[in-house]
């Protein structure tokens, strides 16, 4: 049973921040970065230039074709990220300037595997899903520069994109000190807490059941097959953000608190929230789930653009 403090929390993170007007939230993110640090230009120039790569005007690139992994993930995914070091540079002590940079462009850069190349023509970036990863850390080798980010920085950059692979054993990636292992931490829970704290990430776990059967992951034969393992999946989420991940998610906590004078971490609101509402789902048997799935009319996009894909 979810309270009223509860209800009210959960609605003021969709409010304290509208993350899809992206001036907004990039000013956002600068206000966050520069309380502790210099130099945001490449930071938001890079934004910018991401962007520019997912709508498809990025020289030898393709627009983003995958719907759940889009630029709009990203930039979820980045807020965290700052939310993140915000609470950490407050309760603990003021991360490196080197190493926040690395975690912020590195959020930025973490799915652009997902990106085709202009001369692969054949189905959509959702069939890079297994290797979507090295893919993105490729991209940053190979694109650095024009994007204006010096080599050094590439190390740390490629393994915080690398603790976003579920698969990927945290454990035995070989950071350098312990503040680059946090950084990884932070950047592998940001990805996850910007994707299940969204308002639409019930609808848009549709998107992501498509973009696993082009992608060949076995146990989606339907699409409510993606709405009853969110549940299994959340748990071990849930897991790994505590232990393999080093608990950082704890962090937003004190973002919140100093922020918003509100002592709670809305992130894990949120998604509880979203997992309360699917277990809802599953048990009632009396209409088609997709029915209940029409905030933000994710579900009618996402059949237009299916057809669309398909003539």
């Amino acid at each position: 049973i979810h309270t009223l403090e509860e209800s009210m929390q959960q609605l003021q993170l969709a409010k304290l921040l509208n993350t899809h007007d992206h001036e907004k939230t990039l000013k956002e993110i600068k206000t966050i970065y520069t309380k502790y640090y210099s130099g945001f230009e490449t930071i938001e120039s890079c934004f910018f230039l991401i962007r520019d790569l997912f709508e498809g005007k990025f020289p030898g690139y393709q627009k983003c074709n995958t719907q759940y992994h889009d630029f709009q993930h990203t930039v979820d995914a980045t807020v965290a990220a700052v939310r993140i070091l915000d609470g950490y540079n407050s309760k603990r002590k003021v991360m490196p300037q080197n190493i926040a940079y690395s975690l912020m462009l590195a959020s930025l850069l973490h799915d652009v595997g997902y990106i085709q190349e202009d001369w692969d023509t054949e189905g959509t970036g959702a069939k890079y899903t297994a290797i979507h990863v090295q893919r993105s850390v490729d991209f940053v080798k190979i694109n650095h520069k024009k994007l204006g980010i010096d080599d050094e920085y590439i190390p740390l950059m490629a393994l915080c994109i690398q603790s976003t692979g579920l698969s990927a054993k945290f454990e035995e990636m070989e950071f350098i000190s312990r503040e680059h292992k946090i950084a990884g931490a932070m950047m592998g829970t940001a990805d996850l807490l910007g994707q299940m704290s969204d308002r639409e990430y019930l609808e848009k776990l549709l998107f992501l059941y498509y973009e696993f059967k082009e992608a060949g992951i076995p146990g989606y034969t339907t699409e409510f097959d993606i709405i009853r393992k969110t549940i299994d999946f959340y748990v071990m989420t849930v897991k790994r953000m505590k232990s393999t991940l080093l608990n950082v998610q704890h962090y937003c906590l004190y973002h919140f608190d100093n922020r918003y004078g509100i002592h709670s971490n809305l992130y894990m609101v949120a998604i509880n929230r979203n997992i309360r509402y699917i277990k809802k789902i599953i048990a009632d048997e009396s209409t088609n789930f997709r029915h209940k799935l029409k905030r933000g009319d994710q579900y009618q996009l996402h059949m237009l653009s299916q057809k669309t894909l398909h003539h």
